[in-house]
């Protein structure tokens, strides 16, 4: 966009990213050289997840909406960047306090000062600069020259010119005011303005503490903020870490209880299913010091690693244990001897088969690919656990096998008890499909050679992706795009429209829409984010069910209901109606793997940019036809408005003026400058930007703006652009 600019460098996924950076940064330095000098120093940052905001809170109250967003940038943003962990609270949809210099053309050209000289008596008349040092006999004392603006009212006074010995001020000029910078975003919680906080956390540190930490500071703030002012928070990534984290956790505890009445069903002992047990809380309690120790989190995927070991990590103990328990029945052997004799028979057996899932495990955890960097805390998490019980097998198992199991549990002259019954059925059906499968190798073989040949095709029937696609978790967001040189007044028209109809879709709950506030500053990209009801209250769940059968309608929890991705599917189709917009329904991206942040994202790259933009608009009609692919678009755009001056360089040069102090005039006059200097306000004890620029009259009148002055030089009097620049479009 005009004025901004972004540059994304990507490296190998073997390449120090701080290294990385800080090479980036030395040929940053070597090229800013060669730029204009003006420019503001480029802003070098690493992309990571970082950068997406943790928490998201809407601050709403019957105020102005200046008034808000001072208290929320003074007070609230204060407060919550000194919690832990907090790397950045940026503001959205507010208005920022400023001294407004607003500049009239007309006096301007009648005095004939160009507004260069404006600009510089504003900064040369607001100063407070150390004057050095004072050393009288025993005594040091700092002389300082107390220059600044006590008042915004006191910019009316000071001298910007001197024609013919008479002082020129800003009010004869112009004026100034205690106003706000020029607004570049809106932001709407329910089609009511508000002021967005967007917290994101310091590179490295946990999520669920920083986000802890923030609600903690906001409860503070809450008490300490007027009581017409409402503090809300909109989005929480730590809700969808507590729902995982429990699931999870239940999982964990539930597959514990299975996986021991599974050894009780088919041992028929409850001692050798406390033995089988034991082994399960052990080698995760292991595993947990191994996270320790390697600086490892509880998430979701390291979490997802202790579920599937449960069911692994009680294997060998139960091979050893049931060998113990044979010895003890057909051998007629105490426990104490048993156990020393069958650990030993197959101990051989049972360090491969654990060795066998430690080498599938622990190469995950160093694949060089995107996948194996959130792999590497899943792959040594399960090889641990998995380490972790074959050690239990060979000492605990055994050890609790001498103490606890009973010889008398074994019978005497009758069959064994785990070889009677249903299980002796289970006995004698194996074999019998043993004899069988013997007496028909050939056979065998054959349907096993099918069954392996069938793989790939049925594989390449299976549909893939890289991350579930599909999550409901119960938010979404929707990417608003405005034709190039929409306002933001329009834009926001745009969103609140878009907020309407989602609002009255069944199933959201809270819809916050903002309009402008990108990173390169364009007015016309909105974003809306959307809450649904929970996913309990709308689709199959036991309170749905327990509330159903308290109400004499058991049936109830079956109707009516919906997901996310039907929500989502209405609200593109009710957003088709809006042919001025382009919007892209899709969930929040859980995190950033590479790439664009679509599930498709093509690179045109060419020489031209009308062919790029040719050959992107064929792509995206051909991708509409395929099927099954939505929300398609293209992000270069060549039909932005603009205003070209043209400069007549030969009449420019006869009257001594150069493209440069044309171009600064403009940009000072029509752009403005939004930090001319700074006004510090005593009341408060803190600083704000003064700006310059002129009056809205003539900033929107083409024949105006050719009408500017521009000064010569140093020895000339101003002259009309009018006489050297053309303006057209």
């Amino acid at each position: 966009s005009p004025g901004n600019s972004i540059v994304i460098v990507t490296f190998d996924l073997g390449r120090q990213i701080d290294v990385a950076a800080q090479d980036v940064r030395d040929k940053v330095a070597i090229a800013i050289r060669n730029l204009p000098r003006d420019i503001r120093a480029p802003i070098i940052s690493k992309s990571d997840n970082d950068q997406a905001p943790v928490i998201t809170v809407a601050l709403s109250g019957e105020r102005s909406l200046r008034e808000l967003t001072e208290i929320a940038d003074k007070t609230v943003k204060v407060v919550l960047e000194r919690s832990t962990g907090v790397g950045e609270v940026r503001i959205v949809g507010g208005l920022l306090r400023s001294v407004n210099v607003w500049v009239d053309a007309d006096r301007l050209a009648a005095y004939q000062i160009p507004i260069t000289a404006v600009r510089d008596g504003l900064l040369r008349q607001n100063a407070d600069l150390p004057g050095g040092n004072v050393t009288s006999g025993l005594n040091e004392a700092s002389l300082r020259t107390m220059g600044r603006v006590a008042d915004p009212r006191g910019f009316n006074d000071l001298v910007v010119a001197t024609i013919s010995g008479t002082p020129i001020r800003v009010r004869d000029i112009g004026y100034a005011e205690d106003g706000t910078k020029e607004q570049r975003s809106a932001a709407r919680l329910n089609g009511v303005p508000t002021v967005v906080l967007e917290v994101r956390r310091q590179s490295g540190e946990n999520t669920v503490a920083v986000i802890e930490g923030v609600k903690s500071r906001l409860q503070s703030l809450r008490e300490q903020l007027p009581p017409d002012v409402k503090l809300e928070v909109i989005s929480d990534q730590s809700r969808y870490i507590y729902a995982a984290l429990h699931e999870i956790n239940t999982h964990l505890v539930l597959g514990s209880i299975l996986a021991s009445l599974v050894v009780l069903a088919f041992m028929r002992s409850w001692r050798s299913t406390v033995i089988a047990a034991v082994a399960i809380p052990t080698s995760v309690i292991s595993a947990f010091g191994m996270m320790w120790a390697l600086n490892f989190t509880l998430n979701g995927v390291t979490m997802l690693a202790l579920v599937l070991m449960v069911g692994i990590v009680i294997d060998d103990a139960i091979v050893v244990l049931e060998n113990v328990f044979r010895f003890v029945e057909e051998k007629k052997m105490r426990p104490f001897d048993a156990a020393r004799e069958a650990t030993a028979d197959i101990g051989l057996a049972v360090m491969a088969t654990t060795f066998s899932l430690v080498v599938i495990f622990v190469p995950v955890s160093f694949m060089s690919s995107v996948s194996g960097r959130f792999l590497y805390q899943f792959g040594l998490t399960a090889a641990v656990s998995v380490l972790v019980s074959l050690l239990v097998s060979f000492t605990l198992t055994p050890m609790m096998c001498a103490r606890m199991l009973r010889a008398e549990d074994a019978g005497s002259d009758h069959a064994a008890a785990s070889r009677g019954g249903f299980y002796a059925w289970l006995d004698r059906g194996y074999a019998g499909l043993l004899r069988v499968a013997m007496r028909h190798r050939w056979v065998v073989v054959l349907v096993a050679v099918v069954v392996l040949a069938s793989t790939l095709p049925i594989y390449r029937q299976v549909k893939q992706e890289y991350i579930p696609g599909d999550v409901d978790e119960s938010e979404f967001q929707v990417l608003v795009f405005g034709p190039e040189g929409m306002s933001l007044a329009a834009m926001d028209e745009a969103m609140q429209a878009l907020t309407r109809e989602a609002l009255a879709t069944k199933g959201v709950a809270t819809v916050l829409a903002s309009a402008g506030g990108s990173f390169l500053n364009r007015v016309n990209q909105g974003n809306m984010y959307v809450r649904t009801v929970p996913h309990t209250e709308r689709t199959v769940s036991l309170q749905r069910l327990w509330d159903g059968l308290r109400r004499g309608d058991p049936l109830a929890a079956f109707r009516g209901n919906y997901s996310q991705r039907d929500v989502m599917q209405e609200l593109r189709s009710r957003f088709r109606k809006f042919r001025d917009v382009r919007t892209q329904v899709r969930n929040i991206p859980g995190f950033n793997i590479g790439g664009g942040s679509f599930e498709i994202d093509l690179a045109l790259r060419g020489p031209e940019l009308e062919k790029l933009a040719e050959y992107g608009e064929l792509l995206k009609e051909r991708a509409r036809g395929l099927g099954g692919i939505v929300d398609v678009d293209t992000t270069l755009r060549l039909d932005r408005p603009e205003l070209r001056v043209v400069i007549d360089r030969e009449r420019a040069a006869d009257l001594r003026v150069d493209t440069n102090q044309i171009a600064t005039a403009l940009r000072l006059m029509v752009g403005g400058d939004d930090q001319v200097s700074r006004f510090r306000d005593p009341t408060v004890n803190d600083d704000y930007d003064v700006q310059i620029r002129l009056m809205d009259a003539y900033r929107g009148d083409l024949k105006t703006i050719s009408r500017l002055f521009v000064s010569r030089d140093s020895s000339s009097n101003a002259i009309a652009t009018g006489a050297a620049p053309q303006v057209g479009l």
